[in-house]
């Protein structure tokens, strides 16, 4: 057969810079082979130049779609496609193509009679007999008339997680085969299940747990490689988790019309036409909309958590108006409480609301109690956040997503920025030793997603640490030089060990910052607390 090998010279940081396609000859599969006769070798080499010459002695058009069916960009040709068109963008039916030039992650896309088989983690794709027609021809040739032992046609590994290069978490997700069998072939996998859609197949092992990774890792590769199918897609999950499908099942809910299906769990044979095993991904919480059908953005990713989460918002509201009208209802109409809650709750209304994201034990602020009564003397209404594991995401999100400020200390948790409107502000609290995390991580990435970023650096003096070690310790002096150790010297020191205690007349600037940004683009007077 005809195998396409391309290799990949990337940049700096995984980018892909530029490609080379190689057509080699092989064996089908793992199949053992007669010695040829002379004249089956004769007949197979001209034929084989007649099948790649071809297209030069017609049409140099011909050649240039050839290539760019696998995804080859050739610079200052006329007539290009879009230099962002990505390998195995366009595939054909019986045919599995692998894009592993991204240094992230691998993806993987099949096309035919697709069929899952849970026991041997494997993916079935049978070749429809007109598919491959001159290969096996001339495969027949070459063994003089003798059956191939073996089926396989081609045989691909993936493991479909976003974290490629880091070998110890990629050590702990599944791994699956993906295999091209012969149409022909004696073990074909009855169909139990038909689907009409197609499949994306991923992993929800490796970080799933930590909200920044579940993210970052998760929801916005899956909305990258799945949002152009409208829907009509069914998630195929690798270390399926019942409690991830159920906490983010709004989320879901928007991405897919179907149920999810646990791979190693459902042992029924699944059948789709069409297939992607592994997930796209662009860079830290955002996307690159030039790289994305109809240029979406990750404004666009975040209005999709605005429709995922809006009803059950307007649940909760229409419970608690309930719910104040029995307590109104319930009050003597003499007692004036009813008057005194109607004029606290319009004052508070008036006022930029700030949210506190509080963190228990490493990197808690520990003077927050006197920080809530800083924010309150400038003009904020303050409401501190203590988010648990069990907290509903959608309460979370009603009370960033009405927030005109968010403050918090760097760390997973700073993920919900996502659930903040545009024109919001985020002020990110820097402990020692987290620069380049807390700009890479969250500082970029929101403002790409328009909201105006604010970040606090900590002094040695305002670190826990500062009690800990000598003032000319390196863990004071010089925290890259610890951080360049590696990322267990970084996570014991600077995340585990540390909490921040912060100066309210330093910090106090940042809050004046961002009440005077508020109120200047809200165009409109907030009245201060008295």
């Amino acid at each position: 057969m005809v195998r396409y090998q391309r290799y990949n010279q990337l940049k700096k940081g995984g980018d892909e810079e530029a490609g080379t396609i190689v057509l080699v000859w092989t064996n089908p599969g793992y199949c053992r082979r007669r010695r040829p006769k002379l004249f089956s070798f004769l007949m197979l080499s001209l034929l084989s130049c007649s099948f790649l010459l071809a297209p030069h002695f017609f049409s140099s058009y011909f050649a240039l779609s050839h290539l760019y069916s696998f995804g080859v960009q050739n610079e200052g040709l006329p007539g290009d496609r879009d230099v962002n068109t990505p390998l195995c963008s366009s595939i054909s039916n019986g045919t599995i193509c692998c894009d592993r030039s991204h240094f992230r992650s691998d993806i993987c896309f099949m096309k035919g009679d697709i069929r899952t088989h849970s026991s041997s983690s494997s993916v079935f794709l049978y070749s429809p007999k007109s598919s491959n027609g001159f290969i096996n021809y001339v495969s027949r040739m070459v063994d003089d008339g003798e059956e191939e032992e073996d089926d396989e046609l081609q045989h691909e590994k993936i493991k479909p997680y976003t974290r490629k290069w880091e070998t110890s978490v990629m050590d702990t997700v599944h791994e699956l085969d993906l295999i091209l069998k012969r149409e022909n072939s004696g073990v074909r996998h009855p169909c139990d299940v038909i689907h009409n859609v197609p499949a994306v197949i991923f992993s929800t092992g490796g970080y799933t747990g930590n909200v920044y990774h579940e993210f970052n890792d998760g929801f916005i590769p899956l909305y990258i490689t799945s949002q152009h199918f409208n829907k009509k897609v069914v998630f195929v999950i690798l270390e399926y988790h019942n409690w991830w499908v159920m906490k983010y099942g709004d989320i879901l809910s928007r991405l897919s019309d179907y149920p999810t299906i646990d791979f190693s769990g459902d042992h029924r044979t699944h059948c789709f036409t069409e297939a992607i095993v592994g997930l796209r991904i662009h860079d830290e919480l955002t996307l690159d909309s030039s790289l994305m059908r109809s240029n979406k953005s990750i404004v666009d990713f975040r209005n999709l958590l605005d429709r995922a989460y809006w009803p059950r918002i307007r649940g909760l509201i229409r419970v608690e108006e309930r719910e104040a009208q029995e307590k109104k209802i319930s009050l003597r109409p003499t007692s004036g409480s009813a008057l005194d809650i109607g004029k606290k709750v319009k004052h508070q209304a008036s006022r930029p609301k700030l949210v506190i994201l509080s963190r228990n034990g490493s990197r808690a602020i520990t003077n927050e109690n006197i920080l809530v009564k800083a924010a309150e003397k400038i003009g904020f209404q303050v409401h501190v956040l203590r988010p648990e594991r069990t907290t509903e995401l959608a309460k979370i999100y009603r009370t960033l997503n009405s927030s005109d400020v968010m403050i918090g200390v760097h760390g997973a948790a700073m993920t919900h920025f996502l659930f903040m409107k545009p024109g919001s502000v985020f002020v990110q609290v820097i402990p020692l030793g987290t620069d380049w995390a807390a700009e890479t991580y969250y500082g970029e990435p929101a403002r790409k997603l328009g909201l105006k970023y604010i970040g606090y650096k900590i002094t040695t003096r305002e670190s826990s640490l500062f009690d800990e070690y000598d003032k000319d310790d390196p863990v004071l002096r010089n925290p890259s030089s610890i951080t360049e150790k590696g990322w267990e010297y970084t996570k014991k020191v600077y995340l585990e060990g540390q909490t921040v205690k912060l100066d309210l007349r330093r910090f106090q600037k940042r809050l004046v910052r961002a009440y005077d940004y508020i109120t200047r683009i809200h165009g409109q007077s907030y009245l201060h607390s008295q």
